[in-house]
């Protein structure tokens, strides 16, 4: 693989979760629906599994989901919606042209 376009390297992020955690359940939705738009590799720990444990006490985290970006840590609980996509703007610019093009498609 070329590694010709670094600027579109997925962003790598990792969601401690916990079962029954609607929190959790809502970082999936945002995740999903920011990955429409820009280049994202999510991975999931659970948070009773060894690493997901480690992570936690690592980023003392208080609660779940806690949220790491390239491991780096980014937030617990309740994920910033637009705090992540501010951030996935100033990285990649904004979104592509199809996510403007269908919120326009609703005018009219």
């Amino acid at each position: 693989m070329s590694s010709s376009t670094p600027a579109f390297e997925p962003v790598r992020i990792t969601v401690v979760d916990s079962e029954a955690c609607h929190f959790c359940e809502d970082a999936h939705r945002a995740l999903a629906t920011l990955a429409a738009s820009y280049p994202l590799a999510v991975d999931t720990v659970a948070v009773r599994s060894e690493a997901g444990q480690a992570l936690m006490a690592r980023h003392r985290a208080p609660m779940s989901p806690l949220v790491l970006l390239d491991g780096t840590f980014f937030s617990s609980g309740r994920l910033p919606r637009r705090k992540l996509e501010k951030l996935l703007k100033s990285r990649y610019g904004d979104a592509p042209s199809t996510a403007s093009a269908a919120r326009g498609a609703n005018h009219g």
